[in-house]
């Protein structure tokens, strides 16, 4: 099969479009055709993304973790799917991902894609929209006329974070440039900070609930925007040992897989709740491109990589 893997650790100059030999399945595994898989820009910089669960090596390493396309065939004891099946789903951050033509990965994290999008469109909803929806609902404990504060409103996991939270029934403000000002609140955002003119903590307070998709100083400014009781959320900072003692409603979470919550989520999207929001899409053989754009930053949404030619999948480029 056809794939783009990296020989050492790097960034996208790394890349290397190539033929690979099919992966084998483990027990409970589903193989998959991919028909899309979006990318996540700083994956190449995860420690998963070049070692095994046990913390051994693991080059060459294929990077790609959300996709969708169709079940090619599925071990005896795996539940769930069947040969044929359209999924979408999450596959584990320590095993070769998605920017392939095949990907093994547990048939229990496979959901039926929601039937009004197409692969493409699919593809950025697992991670991306696992990711919110555990931050929100899981961690968060969201409940309707909460206020929360989302930072990096129109990026891939901030357009899932706005739109859930609007959905609750929570009063939703997110931070962006001033471009995606009339997207966002297109999406549900009832204020949009545009943190290039105004700094967030000068502006809002009594916040229930922050989700953090930023990091750095974005992270330790939240803190003065917080309710006594308000919670803050972080995807990307890293919190020193010890912080969940000293500051208890403060966290950082990994995402992980759940076909309960992708159901879910197909729900909502197949109701017309929940929108996708494609930035991009390039043939597999440019994910090199594809990288590169996503660590430029102020994508709108997710990109994604074009990999499988079945007619369900759009022409968008």
């Amino acid at each position: 099969m056809k794939a783009v893997r990296m020989h050492s650790q790097g960034g996208p100059k790394q890349l290397v479009y190539e033929d690979v030999e099919k992966p084998v399945l483990d027990p409970g595994d589903a193989l998959v055709r991919v028909i899309a898989s979006s990318i996540t820009k700083d994956e190449l910089s995860w420690t998963p993304t070049y070692q095994t669960k046990d913390g051994q090596p693991r080059l060459p390493t294929i990077p790609g973790h959300e996709f969708a396309g169709i079940v090619e065939a599925a071990a005896d004891d795996a539940r769930g799917v069947k040969a044929g099946d359209e999924v979408y789903g999450l596959c584990s951050f320590w095993r070769n991902g998605s920017a392939a033509e095949y990907v093994a990965v547990a048939a229990s994290d496979l959901a039926p894609k929601p039937k009004s999008l197409n692969f493409e469109e699919a593809a950025t909803v697992p991670l991306a929209g696992l990711t919110a929806w555990q931050a929100l609902f899981d961690h968060g404990k969201l409940e309707p006329k909460q206020r929360v504060l989302v930072h990096g409103g129109a990026g891939g996991v901030g357009t899932y974070t706005v739109q859930l939270a609007h959905w609750k029934g929570a009063y939703v403000i997110a931070t962006a440039s001033q471009r995606h000002q009339e997207f966002l609140r297109s999406i549900g955002a009832d204020e949009v900070i545009d943190y290039e003119e105004q700094r967030f903590e000068e502006t809002v307070k009594d916040i229930d609930l922050v989700i953090d998709t930023v990091g750095g100083d974005v992270f330790e400014r939240s803190r003065k925007v917080l309710k006594p009781t308000g919670m803050l959320i972080t995807v990307v900072e890293t919190l020193p040992p010890g912080d969940a003692a000293v500051r208890p409603r403060e966290m950082f979470f990994i995402v992980e897989p759940s076909r309960q919550e992708l159901n879910e989520l197909a729900k909502l999207i197949d109701a017309g709740q929940l929108k996708t929001v494609v930035a991009e899409v390039f043939p597999l053989e440019d994910a090199s491109d594809a990288f590169e754009k996503g660590l430029a930053g102020h994508v709108r949404g997710k990109i994604v990589l074009r990999i499988g030619n079945d007619a369900k999948a759009s022409a968008r480029a």
